[in-house]
């Protein structure tokens, strides 16, 4: 659901980038004021993760669509609203600038879709309701699927109010609304059991982590193993698992498709949105999560599933390493200003 440049225009872009900008600093504020220093290694850990897991399509049958982990619900479960929130920023900053994926007027739009409503909407109001501390797990796994629903629910309606107010391209309101719903209401339901699967597992072997009740035994994992199993895992997603990606549109770009009758509209050739394009396409060193079309083997592996390619694998890493530093800086900067 990362929007691109041409759905949006350059006052609602800003407006997005305005919004998500006072909801960073405010996140930051409240990190650097209760942050847990043991937790700066898994922020950066699991950034890498989300980073892995969504290049990772999975196709939703029956729709000629994909679908992949937003990991905004994951993430405040796990770390708190505010730092999941900075984690998701650093996520998506890191595919627009490197990869291309979304675009840089529509990056505060991404962030608040994909960011701000399961941070601040559906974790506090769904899931800490539906499954207080001390819930069973029965309650942990229905909370996590339907606070999963909810959050990506609000994001897609974000995507098509924000492309309305902007009334720059072709989209008909109400039928790109009636294609994105149901779409995103099965990824949703998808990435609820995701969700729920990984943190009932982590609720067994590190229940600190989920609703901060300490470890029992002497065989928990320290965080430093959590982390280290993470990271591993990321890298593994992204520099292999990628391979098995669906190669079917994903959500966003089949109810484009479905709604304009292209995949994506053509952006305006001038002004704010061809200068931001040309910064993209110098900043972009992995378009699209493959070595530029230019520096590609001569072999045709695009049709062939799944898809082994060595610019897909050294995007995977490389962008899993690259949020992993910038979520560590941005938590160390926040500590230094603690301190």
């Amino acid at each position: 659901m990362h929007m691109a440049d041409a759905l949006l225009s350059p006052a609602v872009g800003a407006t997005m980038w305005a919004a998500t900008a006072v909801t960073l600093a405010h996140s930051a504020r409240r990190v650097r004021a209760t942050a847990r220093t043991e937790l700066v290694p898994l922020m950066g850990v699991l950034g890498a993760f989300v980073f892995a897991a969504q290049m990772i399509n999975f196709a939703i049958p029956a729709t000629g669509s994909s679908g992949h982990l937003g990991g905004g619900l994951l993430l405040a479960i796990l770390l708190g609203p505010h730092a999941a929130f900075i984690v998701i920023a650093s996520v998506l900053t890191v595919q627009a600038l490197f990869f291309a994926d979304g675009g840089l007027l529509a990056l505060g739009a991404n962030i608040l879709n994909l960011g701000a409503f399961p941070c601040f909407v559906a974790y506090p109001l769904i899931y800490r309701i539906l499954a207080p501390a001390g819930a069973s797990d029965r309650r942990v796994g229905v909370a996590a699927v339907i606070a999963a629903v909810v959050g990506l629910q609000l994001g897609a309606l974000g995507v098509v109010l924000q492309t309305a107010a902007s009334g720059i391209s072709s989209l008909p309101p109400s039928s790109f609304l009636w294609l994105m719903l149901p779409i995103h209401l099965a990824i949703g339901l998808v990435e609820g059991v995701a969700t729920a699967a990984i943190v009932l597992f982590l609720r067994r072997a590190r229940p600190d982590l989920v609703d901060g009740t300490p470890s029992s035994g002497a065989g928990a994992p320290s965080m430093r193993a959590v982390a280290a199993a993470t990271l591993a895992v990321a890298l593994a997603g992204g520099g292999v698992l990628s391979w098995f990606a669906s190669t079917q549109p994903d959500g966003l770009e089949w109810a484009i498709e479905r709604a304009a009758g292209s995949a994506q509209p053509p952006a305006p050739q001038a002004g704010v949105h061809r200068w931001l394009s040309q910064w993209q396409s110098r900043l972009a060193v992995l378009p699209d999560y493959d070595f530029p079309a230019d520096e590609r083997p001569d072999v045709a592996t695009d049709a062939a599933w799944p898809q082994v390619k060595a610019g897909t694998s050294v995007a995977g890493i490389a962008g899993g390493m690259a949020t992993l530093l910038l979520v560590w800086l941005v938590a160390l900067a926040l500590k230094r200003r603690r301190r």
